[in-house]
């Protein structure tokens, strides 16, 4: 599964402010048209258009009416997935980050998807960007440190039964380890 072995990759992003990196450590699939979970449960609108491919896409979107979440497009062209990127290590750029975020606390600054989406610049207009070409990019990164966990998702209803969140137990993770 993609979103597992994203876990230990590392996440950088290059803007007009600066470079900001951290490895990833806390993910969520989400497997579109079997998944009730996903926002592409339904089929194709304009909003989660980009979900259906092909891979290697941004999908940016924004919740609650005040953050932004982002996920890696993992599907192949015409079938929906995705997998949110929940949380990250902070490794570079940790005073943008701290200044996007309005916290010094390190633990604080990509810790959960709309943080870690403030802390790394991520916004409507990187909706679509290219993971490959683009002025964002996921790197290979060393294994990480601690423990694999599969724990159910956080923050949903639909589908929350399906383990489908990969954390490495330790101090970057958003939640609770069940």
């Amino acid at each position: 599964m993609v979103a597992h072995d994203l876990l230990g990759r590392v996440l950088i992003h290059s803007s007009k402010d600066g470079v900001v990196a951290g490895r990833i450590v806390e993910v969520e699939a989400y497997l579109g048209s079997i998944d009730p979970g996903s926002h592409a449960f339904r089929g194709p609108t304009p909003r989660n258009s980009i979900m259906f491919g092909p891979p290697g896409f941004l999908y940016v979107y924004f919740t609650y009416g005040m953050h932004y979440c982002s996920n890696v497009v993992t599907g192949k062209d015409g079938v929906a997935g995705a997998v949110l990127l929940r949380a990250v290590e902070p490794l570079v750029g940790l005073e943008l980050m701290s200044r996007r975020r309005g916290t010094e606390d390190p633990r604080l600054l990509a810790r959960g998807p709309a943080r870690l989406c403030q802390a790394f610049g991520f916004g409507r207009d990187h909706n679509g960007l290219d993971l490959v070409e683009g002025a964002a990019w996921i790197s290979r990164g060393k294994k990480l440190k601690g423990q694999i966990k599969e724990t159910p998702r956080i923050g949903l209803r639909p589908g929350m039964d399906q383990p489908w969140r990969f954390v490495e137990s330790g101090p970057w993770a958003s939640g609770k380890l069940v």
